[in-house]
């Protein structure tokens, strides 16, 4: 199996294909949250994080690695931008604790924000 992932970032999905076959993604959001001097940010600059809220794999390719190559990629692509991964997404909080050298935890600030926006915008999730 060859899987390919692909960020589609207007949709706020990461979805990984075989063969032309969407066999599991990521949903997210991305958040900006101005910074201040108790977010832990140097100089109260802003945070931009990406916000998984869910993922799945279809019951027939369960079990390949394919979530985890999901995730570890969705953390990849918060490294290359500068930005950081507020997990909200069950899997990916369990992927991030078992793997904490590829996965940097989010300020407590991030978390408060994230969890705000999915509670005033039901849609995020």
């Amino acid at each position: 199996m060859s899987v390919e992932i692909r960020d589609d970032r207007a949709r706020g999905v990461l979805e990984a294909s075989d063969g032309g076959e969407v066999v599991g993604h990521i949903d997210y959001f991305t958040l900006d949250v101005p910074g201040t001097e108790s977010d832990e940010v140097p100089g109260g600059a802003a945070e931009t994080a990406l916000v998984p809220v869910h993922t799945e794999v279809a019951s027939a390719h369960e079990g390949k690695g394919i979530a985890g190559g999901l995730t570890a990629e969705l953390y990849a692509i918060a490294a290359r931008e500068g930005a950081v991964v507020a997990p909200l997404c069950s899997y990916v909080v369990k992927w991030a604790e078992r793997h904490p050298e590829q996965a940097p935890a989010a300020s407590d600030a991030l978390m408060r924000a994230a969890l705000d926006k999915v509670r005033t915008d039901p849609s995020a999730w």
